[in-house]
């Protein structure tokens, strides 16, 4: 794992890099290719803040922890990416499918019941199936309206049948999402 440091408003000291590289370099074992490790040290009131974001394989994990000591703020951030990755394992091996993180169970050190309790599936309980027609902005909110939906997709006659999306607004006005 490569690791950049940045020091923000504070003196960070030599111990304190080798205690990151240690605790963060333990998060190498959940990827399969080399992790980049970006590590900010801060301080703010009296507290100190410690930013880490690894990126491996085109995604990121961010985590920021706040802390009076320096050293629990490293232990608390690490925990929070490890919960994140843990949580979000079978979703990502799904996107990914390159398998960037290891497959195997043992390697997480975890009890499958753990796994299936941290992890969230998306889950589509109804599919509809509509016929797309060609029509302005404006015949696509009456429409959206008369059904009581709250967004509408249709073809926009004004964008040369661009696919585009009319949604209601929480203050109770209109949005429009065009492709390009």
């Amino acid at each position: 794992m490569k690791f950049n440091f940045t020091d923000k408003k504070v003196k960070v000291t030599d111990e304190l890099k080798e205690y990151a590289e240690r605790k963060i370099g333990k998060l190498d074992r959940f990827f399969k290719t080399e992790s980049e490790a970006f590590v900010t040290f801060g301080s703010e009131r009296g507290r100190f803040i410690v930013e880490v974001t690894l990126k491996n394989n085109g995604m990121f994990y961010r985590v920021t922890d706040t802390t009076n000591d320096m050293f629990a703020s490293i232990d608390s951030a690490v925990a929070a990416i490890e919960r994140q990755i843990r949580k979000n394992k079978t979703r990502l091996e799904k996107r990914l499918r390159s398998g960037s993180l290891e497959k195997e169970r043992g390697s997480f050190g975890i009890v499958e019941a753990a796994v299936d309790e941290d992890s969230e599936e998306f889950k589509i309980v109804r599919s509809k199936s509509f016929p797309v027609k060609p029509m302005t902005p404006e015949e696509a909110v009456l429409q959206m309206n008369l059904l009581e939906h709250e967004f509408f997709v249709f073809k926009n006659q004004n964008k040369g049948d661009a696919f585009s999306i009319v949604y209601k607004r929480k203050q109770g006005d209109y949005g429009l999402i065009e492709t390009s």
